[in-house]
């Protein structure tokens, strides 16, 4: 029998930063605070294959679609502020082609999700109003959906 489901209570986020051009991290560095992780989905484009002979249009599924950003809401506090300043520090520093992967690791699963991601160039302000808890918003590019695979524990 199936789990009813599966809670996202102790789920947790982090990167890596390759150092090997195009090959996963061994080793990812885990963000704190995070409130939400927005999801990916993957929309097939459709490729006309109509003939002249068809009287409607025929599709072909595509290459899949992100949404092209992805949004991580995060508590801003001292602590947060800098591990967000170090991933941006170190995604500037990214040389010979490297890039930034981000893990979300979900309690029970032997695997994560992962995907390549530009962060923002500096820490966005947040938006404030009367008795609210201060977070911040954080939008990454998306570069590459790597989807699901076998998870790297956070140093």
């Amino acid at each position: 029998m199936a789990l009813s489901g599966v809670s996202t209570l102790g789920v947790s986020f982090g990167y890596g930063v390759e150092t090997t051009a195009g090959t996963k991290p061994a080793a990812f560095t885990e963000l704190t605070r995070i409130n939400s992780i927005g999801g990916i989905t993957l929309e097939n484009q459709t490729i006309d294959s109509s003939a002249l002979t068809d009287l409607v249009t025929q599709t072909i599924a595509g290459r899949a679609d992100t949404p092209g950003n992805i949004s991580v809401t995060v508590n801003l506090t001292p602590e947060t502020k800098t591990e967000w300043a170090t991933l941006i520090s170190a995604y500037k520093a990214l040389t010979d082609s490297k890039q930034m992967w981000f893990q979300t690791i979900i309690p029970g699963f032997t695997d994560s999700f992962f995907f390549i991601a530009q962060p923002p160039q500096d820490i966005p302000q947040p938006e404030m109003n009367q008795n609210e808890l201060l977070t911040v918003e954080f939008s990454l590019t998306i570069v590459d959906y790597k989807g699901m695979d076998t998870k790297v524990a956070f140093t």
